[in-house]
């Protein structure tokens, strides 16, 4: 028996110093070697105490029931079983155990008042239950009945959708038969039913793995995605939502501990697996409507690649791409025009080459990626027929698919024998159709300048020939975009230009004619503002495109339609328009050694200097760029990635650079619509966006540039600014931004204490720049009146209060405006904060005495309150070292001085000090003889 026993007390002292993780292998060595059956309870019961303090509920009930199952009796068993429970939410049980407990101890206080507690909590529970269940049958008793008022219905609807957001409303709406009622809902047929089933379905399935499991095993997968497949897009997307809600259930998103139920929570491989091949089944089906599909793929494109490329595993997209590549192509070449294709929307093709690209993207090595290629090549081998020109221009549509996405497999395939050739033979085909497909291909694959040798030599005049020769508007306008994509394919390099002088501009001209023409169709249209996607890299044209109001508000209107291809023609065309681009730093050494060796350097353009980006910028926000960029912001499709997302972070910071300009922004929701672009994306592009909201927030009314509850995410893209690996202008904005929420609401200053904003603001009170000094001075003088800011300042083994005291004595007026009111609200707040200020430096009386004499009467008046502090302090030495110093003639002379109102805040202040010291006995009322 030595062993087990010593194994406890080693275990005991564990305890006792906090080191939980020691003590419980200590007591697991112990109960492995104990054959004492009250011996091993004891320890049983001492390792539940530890699984207690580490919040592990189930393993701490189990052990006291361990202990309890040798003495029925042992009080220090049963109430840590109690506590276990009641943290696993079984109060009934929790509250069986404290009862015997009182039962055994009834003087016991703490167990009478867990008692009393537990008692109160379950008559609510259970009184929340039975209202929650009649609630619940009456919402689909309302529902169900087919004569029941419009009004009625669309409220039990909202109702129920609500109270399924809830966990415990959830939980009843399953219990009382729920899915079986959703079901019934749905199969009324009616839309409003369909939708309102289906938002309770996702409310339900949120964050809960075992009831998402059953959700699916009662409903099946197929069901589903049947709902979806309708043609309603309202429906689609709720539909497209509960399956992403069931899908961050099953893998991960349920951080629930089931303890011994986690067995019964089967897993979940099996059925994910069976949503992913559903969902495959989906892209090439024609049962499924164009609504369907887009989510279809927008659900494969958000859940199939991996978030973070430090995830090892991609075996989704392995199996993804074995089983659902060929149909995917299937979608990207489609061609609308012809009989029998899929049901489409303007959107799925380019949702399904952006689905390819983050297929191929997640591959990790060449065998991966050369069976990619290997099953896109197959594809278009099997395609292509001399003999069927429709099976042929499929296949061209799918490598222009291919160039859209993965664009090195693309390119790769045009390279193949015949497929260029066959291209330039449909560009001379009689069929529209064939010439249409042909052509853009040709553009899609000159994309990249430096692979785009073959078409810049031979599709120039291609394309000039079919420009000049179809009279099909919409030939000609795509023909128009090809020879706009090559003439743009120096960039801004103002002398890598490919077309003589003024081409570009003629052809931008009749790109501004058909964007104006609401003759034209939207998809036309389209291809002309892809076109200016390109030719805005030349100044001159974006200059003249600026200049055309009428233009710029069609495009805006393009941009808000359901066809959000357009997003990417008009972000670069934004992007362009405002200079916004990643620019390379030009050194002007290696410039002269470029010229020197005859090697090519860029030249800028006379209209790309900073007055005509200004000009530029004030135009498009004239024209209401800001409410387009919100509605692309909001598009809910894969069409708009990460890097879209960065470009248009971009032209936010771009718009946002004149501070005139941040009130036409905030007006027409341009705070707001910030918020997510820095939130999610790239790297760059996040900090972009939180750069141009530490633009808006320094200078904006917080409330009114972020509205509602909305303010509060604004605050941590802010304090990412503050890291050390940003520049100084974003130290600077972020801490001016930061200032003006902490002067707001005590919510917002609690908000940027807990985002642990803190450290960083008090580093940049030792900055060296001044500015940046300043504004983290300013930032904490509004952060001060924080509770738990004054408990740093109180805390011992810290210089934070002794450099507040030292930046008082600054020569910098505004530096020391900050410094004195940070001293002097803490002060004020905190009265040992007067004693300690004399003790962290000898400097101190001589710092307050220059603040008490400064010139500035803003300065004066706060080091004045400071002493007003100091003498309300309850420190009587302190006091009088103060009254018996120069600081008393000080406050005779100020106080003596005649009222005036520029000065008068520092006299009523140094006045009340006065006052305080006669109270406290210190000086004697001055009393003329009589």
């Amino acid at each position: 028996m030595g062993e087990p026993t010593q194994l406890k007390d080693e275990g005991n002292k564990h305890f006792q110093a906090g080191e939980f993780d020691q003590a419980i292998e200590c007591y697991t060595k112990a109960i492995k070697v104990c054959k004492d059956k009250k011996a091993l309870a004891v320890i049983h019961r001492n390792r539940s105490a530890c699984y207690l303090k580490k919040e592990n509920y189930s393993n701490a009930a189990s052990d006291a029931s361990k202990a309890i199952d040798v003495d029925a009796g042992d009080v220090k068993a049963l109430y840590r079983r109690c506590q276990a429970l009641e943290k696993l939410g079984k109060l009934d049980m929790a509250f069986k155990d404290v009862q015997r407990c009182a039962t055994i101890e009834p003087k016991n206080k703490t167990f009478l008042e867990t008692l009393r507690r537990l008692g109160a909590e379950i008559q609510a529970k259970l009184k929340t239950t039975f209202s929650t269940d009649s609630r619940v049958q009456n919402m689909f008793d309302i529902l169900l009945d087919e004569e029941m008022d419009k009004d009625k219905k669309e409220k039990a609807a909202n109702n129920l959708i609500v109270l399924s957001r809830e966990d415990a409303g959830a939980e009843r709406i399953f219990q009382n038969n729920g899915v079986q009622l959703l079901q019934n809902m749905i199969e009324t047929g009616k839309p409003e039913m369909i939708l309102a089933a289906v938002r309770t379905l996702s409310g339900m399935c949120t964050g809960h793995k075992a009831r998402a499991m059953a959700i699916i095993n009662m409903m099946g997968v197929d069901k589903i995605c049947s709902i979806m497949a309708v043609d309603n897009e309202e429906i689609a997307l709720a539909t497209c939502n509960l399956f992403q809600c069931i899908n961050d259930s099953l893998s991960g998103g349920d951080k629930r501990d089931y303890g011994k139920e986690a067995s019964l929570v089967l897993d979940a491989a099996k059925d994910l697996k069976s949503i992913l091949l559903s969902l495959l089944e989906m892209v090439a089906s024609k049962k499924v409507s164009s609504h369907g599909r887009d989510q279809a793929l927008n659900l494969l494109c958000k859940n199939v690649p991996r978030r973070e490329k430090k995830e090892k595993d991609n075996s989704r997209s392995l199996f993804t791409i074995d089983n659902g590549l060929k149909k995917i192509l299937k979608v990207c070449g489609q061609v609308p025009e012809l009989p029998d294709q899929l049901p489409m929307t303007e959107n799925t093709q380019l949702i399904a080459s952006v689905l390819l690209n983050k297929l191929y993207d997640d591959l990790k090595c060449d065998p991966e990626r050369d069976n990619f290629r290997d099953i896109c090549d197959d594809y278009i081998k099997s395609k292509i027929d001399p003999n069927n020109m429709d099976k042929t221009i499929h296949a061209i549509n799918t490598i222009s698919g291919l160039l859209q996405g993965p664009f090195d497999v693309g390119n790769a395939l045009i390279g193949h024998q015949g497929i260029m050739e066959m291209m330039v033979a449909l560009c001379g085909s009689e069929r529209e159709v064939d010439q249409m497909v042909a052509v853009e291909a040709l553009i899609h694959s000159s994309t990249k300048m430096s692979r785009a040798t073959f078409i810049i030599t031979n599709g120039v005049s291609l394309l000039k020939d079919i420009y000049k020769k179809t009279k099909n508007e919409k030939i000609k306008i795509r023909a128009l975009v090809g020879l706009c994509k090559l003439g743009s394919a120096g960039g801004d390099d103002y002398s890598l230009r490919q077309f003589a002088e003024g081409s570009t501009e003629k052809l931008a001209k009749q790109c501004r004619k058909w964007l104006c023409n609401p003759q034209i169709d939207a998809r036309t249209r389209k291809w002309a503002t892809e076109g200016l996607a390109y030719l805005t890299n030349d100044a001159d044209v974006k200059d003249d495109f600026v200049e055309d109001e009428m233009a710029l508000k069609a495009m805006f209107e393009l941009a808000k339609s359901k066809d959000k291809t357009i997003l990417y023609a008009v972000t670069c065309i934004l992007v362009n328009c405002t200079n916004c681009y990643e620019k390379k730093e030009i050194i002007p050494e290696l410039v002269q050694l470029a010229k020197f060796s005859k090697q090519h350097v860029p030249e800028q353009h006379p209209k790309d200097k900073k007055d005509f980006i200004e000009k530029r910028v004030k135009r498009l926000l004239k024209a209401g760029v800001i409410s387009a960029l919100a509605v692309m912001v909001k598009a809910d499709s894969s069409i708009l990635t990460d890097q879209s997302k960065e470009m248009l972070a971009r032209v936010f910071l771009a718009l946002s650079e004149d501070p005139k300009d941040r009130g036409t922004i905030v007006a027409q929701g341009g705070g707001k619509t910030l918020i997510p672009l820095a939130l999610e994306g790239t790297e760059s592009g996040k900090v972009k966006a939180s750069h141009a909201l530490a633009k808006i927030a320094a200078i904006s009314n917080p409330e009114i540039a972020f509205p509602g509850e909305r303010v509060y995410e604004v605050v941590r893209p802010l304090v990412n600014l503050l890291h050390t690996d940003r520049d100084g202008m974003q130290n600077f904005e972020a801490l001016r931004g930061l200032t003006n929420f902490a002067g707001f609401s005590e919510k917002l200053r609690v908000k940027i204490v807990k985002e642990k904003a803190l450290a960083d603001i008090e580093n940049y009170m030792f900055e060296e720049h001044d500015q940046i000094r300043q504004a983290a001075t300013e930032c904490m003088c509004n952060l001060v009146s924080c509770k738990e800011v004054q408990d740093r300042y109180l805390e011992d083994g810290n210089d934070k209060l002794k450099l507040l005291v030292l930046l008082c004595g600054e020569d910098d007026e505004k530096l020391q405006i900050a410094a004195a009111g940070a001293l002097a609200m803490v002060t004020a707040s905190q009265k040992k904060l007067c004693t300690k200020m004399t003790k962290v430096t000898a400097q101190w009386l001589e710092i307050l005495q220059r603040l008490c004499l400064h010139d500035n009467p803003h300065v004066q008046h706060r080091g004045l309150v400071i002493v007003c502090n100091m003498l309300g302090s309850d420190d009587s030495e302190l006091t009088k070292q103060l009254i018996e110093s120069e600081m008393l003639e000080i406050l005779t002379i100020i106080g003596k001085a005649a009222d005036n109102p520029k000065r008068q805040e520092p006299i009523d202040a140094a006045r009340a000090c006065l006052v305080k010291a006669m109270d406290l006995g210190l000086i004697k009322p001055f009393s003329s003889p009589s």
